[in-house]
């Protein structure tokens, strides 16, 4: 029988576990049913909330004697394998860590290193950074168990535009799709996500949808304004996001967080588009 692990988070996510022995924030007044756990894990995804994660930790020390920090914004190393609803919601799996790109802004390379495969374990949620990165074989195996699956299908790591081949269109069109992810994080990213959609006929724009990085290096509202209508253009439906540091300290003005706003809700979008 393994541990029986209850996981502490600092803030609630649409990936955070919702068992039991999953938390969020400091502890209850009643301890847990069950509370005979063997250890705690305090799981910090983000850079901005390690201080928080820390001062969880000593909080829940006070019921438990085992009581652990850890997580992709704590460096103690690469991650190991996937554990399938452990520190995220059931549905998700990691089938591969790293990426073998370095964009400027993304910190995937630094926090998992290089790319790696893991075991595949089911989900119908896709949570890797680079599928398209790792060998067709590999590729060949997810497929196959994403087909096996009885909901739809969604990637919210992201595909990777540049990797997209038409072996890889036929596969996604032998699976229900509930979502796929791109991103146009810059203007090259813009370029290399043309033409990505007419490979995907078989997709509504509801389905392909488009990570789109905001105010990075210095960018101007005019300019990212310009990028997202030109990935709607294409035929997806964007996903802004404003570029965080790792203390998450950036103000942003009232028109860089309207235009975020509006470009990371569907209705906002279609109303504005006149869709």
């Amino acid at each position: 029988m393994g541990k029986r692990i209850l996981r502490v988070f600092p803030r609630r996510t649409s990936m955070t576990p919702v068992d039991a022995l999953a938390f969020v924030g400091e502890p209850p007044l009643f301890r847990p049913e069950g509370a005979a756990v063997d250890e705690v894990h305090v799981s910090v995804t983000f850079t901005w909330d390690v201080e928080t994660g820390r001062r969880l930790r000593d909080a829940w020390a006070q019921y438990y004697p085992i009581v652990k920090i850890d997580g992709p914004a704590i460096d103690t190393g690469p991650p190991g394998e996937f554990t399938v609803g452990l520190y995220v919601k059931s549905g998700v799996t990691i089938t591969s860590r790293g990426c073998p790109h370095r964009c400027p802004w993304c910190v995937v390379p630094k926090r998992e290193g290089p790319l790696r495969e893991l075991e595949i374990k089911p989900g119908w949620i896709i949570q890797d950074n680079n599928l398209l990165a790792t060998s067709r074989s590999h590729q060949e195996k997810v497929f196959e168990m994403l087909r096996a699956q009885k909901r739809a299908v969604s990637f919210p790591g992201g595909l990777d535009s540049r990797l997209l081949t038409e072996w890889t269109v036929e596969q996604l069109r032998r699976v229900k799709i509930g979502q796929v992810f791109f991103s146009a994080d810059s203007e090259v990213g813009l370029e290399n996500l043309r033409g990505v959609a007419p490979q995907l006929p078989f997709l509504s724009r509801h389905e392909l949808r488009c990570y789109v990085l905001l105010a990075f290096g210095g960018e101007s509202c005019e300019t990212a304004l310009k990028r997202l209508e030109a990935v709607w253009d294409m035929g997806f439906m964007p996903f802004a996001q404003l570029y965080r540091d790792s203390r998450h300290k950036i103000a942003y003005s009232t028109e860089w967080r309207a235009l975020a706003r509006t470009w990371s809700r569907p209705a906002a979008m279609i109303a504005t588009r006149g869709e």
